[in-house]
């Protein structure tokens, strides 16, 4: 703390009535402490802070440790120790409890004062920095779940973009090149032997329907509409129907635009045949799985055969699924319940078991068949076990109670599993509140909704480091 330079002379001979209305001025609470860390007298600076901390009860002939809270009474034992003379002490954060059940945080300095030990603590009430940062956390909370937001939306944009059987492409407003096309786009105009990718959208047609299309282009970035128009491709054989739309994004404007094949001509060539695409997964790297909406096993690849340490298909033909992926009547369970709900899983981590006792990690994902009495399930099965890199590790490394608790399955009951897992969710939402509030108890206990009292016998239980090692 940086005092005056000459305060005799500055501020004169100063009476102890002077000083102590100097003090409460100056302070939001002040504290006269003696030697033995009792409060000999207090101020507030306002009645209803007064009401709010001592709720009715004076803290005058009261120790000061008794009126924090346990978490912050070893701050207020450093205060004590440590106040020097008068160039004060580094601040501490301390809590006092209320009768409402909300602690009220206040940063302290203290000094000594006078020839004796007694001891002047000053502190500053933090309620207002409080409530702006649990908004601060409110707001950073909610700019995440909204960003989760826009990627799903992206998400399936991309998906619906990308399935899509109509030709479609983004083209520029004011270059008239194209930005970015879909596989069936691609497809359409591969024998153009033409890149779209930042090509002239208009190069694709022939001359005269090249001037048919920028007319169109033209209108619509005048009147944001337009009618559909024919065109010839390059080719001078086959015809299309070109129907387009107006957006913005990010300060600039593009063209949604739409290629249909005229009826009664030949439909968008397909690069494999059906025959060839049955071939390619049966002879694929990662295993292939078709089973009924029982789970038992329709077909499969010759990779899944070999996951399974199996000679032939016969052997997993009408067998359950979960004879060999994942926990027996754990993993099939929710990925069927997952399928038959949302029609599709992606990425989900288990593990595949040989029929003689060989254990992979994989990572599968699954698409719903059919439907009705027809329905079935596919399921892509990949080898994880000697991926190396470093970002693939990180998402695979689990908590080490998870790996535990993995190697509990079979061994104990159902109900001790329960037990262990709400253990293990309890601890680590207890972590990333402390996490999350800077390690502050109070705040954390709020956040998980849980008494101040709860919260420390929660952590004296999971060992979550020493209840008087707080941070400042």
């Amino acid at each position: 703390m940086k005092a005056f330079r000459a305060p005799k002379s500055s501020l004169g001979s100063l009476d102890a009535e002077a000083a102590g209305a100097l003090i409460a001025a100056a302070t939001d609470v002040a504290l006269i402490i003696d030697s033995d860390g009792i409060i000999r007298d207090r101020s507030f600076q306002t009645e209803e802070l007064a009401q709010e901390l001592e709720g009715g009860q004076s803290w005058v002939g009261r120790p000061w440790i008794e009126t924090v809270t346990i978490e912050t009474q070893a701050k207020v034992r450093a205060l004590l120790k440590d106040a020097p003379g008068s160039d004060g002490s580094r601040t501490r954060h301390v809590n006092h409890p209320t009768e409402k059940g909300v602690d009220v945080p206040i940063q302290y300095s203290a000094m000594r004062v006078g020839r004796g030990k007694t001891v002047l603590a000053c502190g500053r009430d933090l309620r207002t920095i409080s409530t702006l940062q649990r908004r601060l956390l409110d707001a950073q909370q909610s700019m995440e779940r909204d960003y989760s937001k826009l990627r799903h939306i992206e998400t399936r944009y991309r998906l619906l973009f990308q399935m899509s059987p109509e030709a479609v492409m983004i083209v520029d407003a004011l270059t008239q090149r194209v930005v970015e096309a879909n596989p069936a786009a691609s497809r359409l105009l591969d024998e153009l032997g033409t890149r779209l990718q930042d090509r002239s959208f208009t190069e694709v047609f022939n001359a005269e329907s090249q001037l048919a299309v920028q007319a169109q282009l033209a209108g619509m970035r005048v009147t944001a509409r337009g009618e559909d128009v024919r065109a010839t491709l390059n080719d001078g054989v086959r015809e299309v129907s070109v129907s387009a739309s107006l957006f913005r994004q990010e300060n600039a404007t593009f063209f949604l635009v739409r290629l249909t094949p005229v009826s009664g001509q030949a439909p968008v060539p397909v690069p494999q045949g059906q025959t060839n695409f049955l071939e390619l997964v049966a002879h694929a790297p990662d295993g292939f799985v078709i089973v009924g909406d029982d789970g038992c096993v329709l077909a499969t690849n010759a990779a899944f055969l070999d996951m399974a340490e199996l000679a032939a298909e016969e052997q997993a033909r009408g067998e359950k699924l979960d004879r060999w992926l994942g926990r027996p009547g754990v993993d099939i369970d929710v990925l069927m319940a997952n399928l038959r709900q949302r029609g599709s899983v992606r990425l989900f981590a288990t593990t595949l078991r040989g029929e003689y006792g060989a254990s992979l990690d994989v990572e599968l994902s699954a698409v719903t068949v059919g439907a009705g009495a027809a329905r079935g399930f596919g399921f892509a099965i990949r080898n994880v076990d000697r991926r190396l890199t470093g970002e693939r590790k990180a998402v695979l490394n689990l908590p080490r109670s998870v790996e535990q608790l993995t190697e509990l399955i079979g061994r104990v009951s159902l109900k001790d599993l329960v037990r262990e897992s709400t253990d293990m969710i309890e601890r680590l939402c207890i972590e990333a509140a402390l996490e999350v509030t800077g390690d502050n108890r109070a705040s954390a206990a709020e956040m998980l909704g849980l008494s101040r009292q709860s919260l420390y016998v929660k952590l004296r239980r999971y060992g979550l480091g020493d209840l008087y090692d707080v941070k400042e």
